[in-house]
């Protein structure tokens, strides 16, 4: 029995991502925002024109068993985590272009494409076609 269609279908594609993605040592989820703020001291120099604003502080947001966490991070371990913070982006992209390659190999693979009786309108919404 040979290899089943939707296997061979997109199958390199689907090779080459997941090779991209075996690559990716350490992804950490989240964003990090570095800000500069003003303090409630009046008279501060940060309240000065032009304003001396404190920081940089850098947060990296990210959610835990559905809870905002928030954590301070040094300019040294920015500097040491920023890899895995590109990995987490890297590996979301690599994701959805799997799911598209998947996608595609079971549209051909049932025969969907040539024929497709729903279709999805630019705003997101489905619409029935006829055969």
């Amino acid at each position: 029995m040979g290899t089943p269609e939707p296997t061979r279908a997109w199958g390199a594609t689907r090779r080459g991502l997941a090779e991209a993605m075996a690559q990716l040592d350490g992804a950490l989820p989240g964003s990090v925002v570095v800000r500069h703020m003003r303090c409630g001291k009046p008279g501060c120099k940060c309240k000065a024109d032009p304003p001396a604003l404190h920081g940089p502080y850098i947060q990296w947001t990210r959610t835990v068993h559905g809870k905002t966490v928030t954590r301070l991070l040094s300019e040294t371990q920015l500097a040491r985590y920023q890899p895995w913070f590109d990995n987490a982006r890297r590996l979301k992209e690599l994701i959805a272009k799997l799911e598209i390659a998947s996608a595609h190999a079971i549209e051909r693979s049932e025969g969907w494409a040539a024929h497709p009786t729903n279709t999805t309108t630019p705003t997101g919404s489905s619409r029935r076609t006829s055969k």
